[in-house]
């Protein structure tokens, strides 16, 4: 599904027992996301952009980017993934979450910051970590933000490879001291295979969890919107019923840049002000 026909804009060592590579374990640089709208208000801007629990699974390692934060210089994040990173199913790529997350987070530190879209449609796992390595042999970013297996989980494959290619992804982003945030796959209503699609997205949390990195749970946020309201997240998706259009992709990025805020500004900044929605062309 998200292979080559949809992938046009509509617009044109074992780790249980040792600690990772440069996490920082203190409470100054180290928190759990707690986003806003969890049980409260919701975000401005995109009335249902809100959830009832946290959908990032553990603690963000956020030293690179608090020191980057506190010397004024820019920050960069790497985006990476497939067409949910790309941006299909967006009107344009400036609504894509990579495009919105920079505008959103330049906005809320008044730094520069530069969010890398490298997401190509249609990808596997097996095609995006070979992307993943060279792109980090290329410049060392401050933070990964890797969306991973919906293709997998649609496709089927080797759970055990899939788990194997996602660790070493990880890995090879932590041997630099460069932390991981990963985002699941998304739900859509005309799932096919659900328990093999939600075998794989369970690969993710626990590869995640051997691996001691977080995971941002798109695919239990967008469940949770279909089971209060399936008409919430009609209003999230594009037209394909599947890709998150700009509505759910500004959502995304006002959760994600909500929680790296809270945990990244340094201390005694003033205080943050509420994201906004982007302005629609």
């Amino acid at each position: 599904m998200e292979k080559e026909g949809l992938a046009r804009f509509r617009a044109g060592a074992d780790r249980r027992n040792r600690p990772r590579p440069g996490l920082v374990r203190t409470a100054a640089a180290v928190a759990f996301f707690f986003l806003a709208g969890w049980g409260g208000p919701t975000l401005a801007g995109n009335p249902g952009c809100q959830a009832h629990g946290p959908v990032v699974s553990a603690p963000v390692d956020v030293a690179r980017i608090g020191a980057r934060l506190r010397r004024h210089e820019a920050v960069r994040i790497l985006a990476i993934g497939s067409s949910s990173t790309q941006g299909i199913g967006a009107s344009t790529p400036a609504f894509s979450y990579p495009a919105q997350l920079e505008s959103n987070l330049g906005r809320l530190w008044k730094h520069a910051v530069h969010v890398e879209n490298a997401g190509r449609a249609g990808e596997t796992i097996s095609e995006t970590v070979g992307r993943l390595e060279a792109s980090l042999g290329s410049g060392a970013p401050d933070l990964v933000i890797w969306q991973v297996g919906t293709n997998d989980a649609v496709n089927g494959g080797d759970e055990g490879q899939f788990s194997a290619l996602l660790k070493r992804g990880i890995d090879a982003a932590q041997a630099l001291g460069i932390a991981v945030l990963l985002v699941d796959q998304q739900y859509y209503p005309a799932i096919e295979d659900l328990g093999q699609y939600e075998r794989f997205v369970s690969l993710v949390g626990a590869t995640a969890s051997a691996e001691q990195v977080p995971v941002f749970s798109r695919y239990r946020l967008m469940k949770t919107w279909s089971e209060q309201a399936p008409d919430l997240l009609a209003s999230m998706l594009s037209a394909d019923g599947f890709h998150m259009g700009d509505r759910g992709y500004d959502c995304m990025a006002q959760l994600l840049a909500d929680g790296l805020v809270a945990m990244a500004t340094p201390a005694g900044a003033a205080s943050r002000p509420a994201v906004t929605a982007a302005a629609h062309p």
